[in-house]
C-alpha cells in the first residue's frame, strides 16, 4: 500500500504509515524547541549559550537556579504529564469510540482527585501516599465504572454515559471534603485542582517517567488489539479478538497514566480531551496513534504552562486555568459537532 511500511521481526509485524512517522518526528522537534523556550524565556531571560551552561550546572549561582533548579524539572515535568495524559485520553477515545471518551470527561480524572483529596484532607497524608491515594482513586471509579455499564457486555456508549453520571457523583463529592476541611487544607486542596506545574521538581519527573514507563510497556501488547476494538464488538470478535478483555485491559492501562498524572500536578483538564483529536488530524492515520497523541499532548502543555508563566506577569496562572478555557471551548464545538452527526 502507498505510504505504508510493513516492519518484520520474527512472527510480528507492525505496519507504518510514513506521514505519520514525519507527524511524529517533527512533534518531536516542536517539543524540543518548546522546552528550550520556556528554559530561556520570561522575566529572566537568557541567551541560548548560558541555558546550555545552566542546564549542564556551568551556569553562575542566578542561572543555575531560575534554568536548571526551577524551570527545567517543571518543564520536564510538564512534558512527562502531557504524554502521560495524550497517551491515556487517545487510548478511552479508542476504547469507547468516541472523541467524548477521554479520562477528564468520563470521570476517570475526577476519581483520581477524590482519592488524592481523601488522603490529602481525612488522612493527611504526604506527597507519596498522595500519590498513591491518586491512582487507587482512579482504579476503584474505573471499576464501578466497569460495573455500571455492564449489561450484556460493556457498550462503549454506555460507558461514556456512566462515566459522564460518575464524574458528577465525585466532582460533588470533592466540593464536600473542601467544605468540611480546615481553612488552610481546602484552600490548597481548592489550588491543587485547578492543576498546576508550579514547584514541580526532579522528584515529580522521576514520578512520572516510572508510571510512564510501565503504562507505555502496557501499550506495546495493546497496539494491535486496540486499533482492532476500533471496529464494532462483533467484527472484532470475529478477527479473533477478545473485546471485553481487551477493553478491560486498556482501561486500566489508560487509568495508571491518567491517575498518576493527576497526582503529580492535579487535574489539569482536555489536554486528555484534544491531544488525540489533534493528533488524528495530523497523522490522518486510523487506530489510537499513541505516539502522536503523546508527543501533542506533551507540546500542548509545555505551550500552556510557559503561557499561564509568563503572560500574566507579574503573577503567575496555574496551567489548569488557562487548559480549562481553551479546553472548554473546544468542548463545546466538540459537543455541537457531534450533535449533529447524531451521535452526542
Amino acid at each position: 500500500m502507498s505510504g505504508v511500511a510493513v516492519l518484520a521481526a520474527g512472527r510480528f509485524s507492525l505496519r507504518v504509515r510514513h506521514r505519520t512517522v514525519l507527524v511524529c518526528l517533527a512533534l518531536a522537534v516542536v517539543l524540543v524547541a518548546a522546552l528550550i523556550v520556556t528554559l530561556a524565556a520570561g522575566v529572566n531571560a537568557f541567551p541560548m549559550s548560558r541555558v546550555v551552561a545552566a542546564v549542564l550546572g556551568d551556569g553562575t549561582p542566578a542561572e543555575n537556579l531560575i534554568v536548571g533548579e526551577l524551570r527545567l524539572p517543571r518543564a520536564v515535568t510538564g512534558a512527562l504529564v502531557g504524554i502521560a495524559f495524550g497517551v491515556a485520553g487517545a487510548i478511552f477515545q479508542s476504547v469507547t469510540r468516541n472523541p467524548l471518551g477521554s479520562p477528564d470527561v468520563v470521570g476517570f480524572g475526577t476519581g483520581a482527585s477524590t482519592g488524592a483529596l481523601v488522603v490529602l484532607l481525612l488522612l493527611n497524608g504526604g506527597v507519596t501516599a498522595t500519590s498513591i491515594g491518586a491512582v487507587a482513586g482512579g482504579a476503584v471509579t474505573a471499576a464501578l465504572v466497569f460495573l455500571l455499564s455492564a449489561h450484556h457486555g460493556v457498550s462503549p456508549l454506555r460507558l461514556v454515559l456512566v462515566g459522564i453520571g460518575a464524574g458528577a457523583a465525585l466532582n460533588s463529592l470533592n466540593s464536600l471534603l473542601i467544605v468540611r476541611a480546615q481553612l488552610y487544607d481546602a484552600q490548597s486542596a481548592s489550588a491543587w485542582l485547578v492543576g498546576n506545574l508550579v514547584g514541580r521538581d526532579w522528584s515529580d519527573a522521576r514520578l512520572m517517567g516510572g508510571v510512564l514507563v510501565a503504562g507505555l510497556t502496557m501499550c506495546l501488547a495493546l497496539y494491535r488489539p486496540l486499533t482492532m476494538s476500533e471496529f464494532s464488538d462483533e467484527r472484532s470478535m470475529s478477527l479473533g479478538l477478545s473485546a471485553g478483555r481487551t477493553r478491560l485491559l486498556a482501561v486500566a492501562t489508560g487509568v495508571l497514566l491518567a491517575s498518576g498524572a493527576v497526582a503529580v500536578a492535579g487535574p489539569i483538564q482536555f489536554i486528555a480531551l484534544t491531544a488525540p483529536q489533534i493528533a488524528r488530524r495530523l497523522t490522518g492515520a486510523p487506530g489510537p496513534n499513541l505516539i502522536a497523541s503523546g508527543l501533542t499532548g506533551a507540546v500542548l502543555l509545555v505551550l500552556a504552562d510557559l503561557a499561564a508563566r509568563e503572560a500574566f506577569q507579574p503573577r503567575q496562572l496555574p496551567v489548569g486555568v488557562l487548559t480549562g478555557l481553551v479546553g472548554g471551548a473546544y468542548l463545546a464545538w466538540l459537543l455541537g459537532r457531534e450533535w449533529k452527526k447524531g451521535r452526542a
